[in-house]
């Protein structure tokens, strides 16, 4: 149980950090809900997953960068620049989550 109340600690600070920049931007509501609730998400999963072959410090760039995809493709009809973007920022906090969980949890 303590695992999972900490891996919750860590989607909230990742889908806080994550949902900052954005409100700075004063960018769309449901943009921001998005990116918090992705990286809220993204916090419990990575914490609690363990992909076989796959080193720990690799796994929450991977699963992150995976979570991404959908929004890539629907954001890439719009806009292209942001592709990078969202790939680079999913897989820096991925492999920070995955980090945080393997040294506090």
């Amino acid at each position: 149980m303590k695992a999972l109340a900490f891996s919750i600690l860590i989607g909230l600070a990742a889908g806080t950090l994550n949902a900052l920049p954005m409100i700075l931007q004063k960018m769309n509501k449901k943009a921001i809900l998005s990116a918090f609730l992705q990286y809220f998400f993204a916090g419990i999963i990575i914490t609690n997953i363990d992909l076989p072959l796959i080193p720990w410090y690799l796994e929450g760039g991977i699963t992150a960068f995976m979570m991404a995809l959908p929004v890539v493709i629907i954001v890439s009809t719009e806009d292209k620049k942001a592709v990078p973007i969202i790939l680079t920022m999913s897989v820096i906090p991925g492999t920070l989550i995955s980090l945080a969980g393997h040294y506090f949890i």
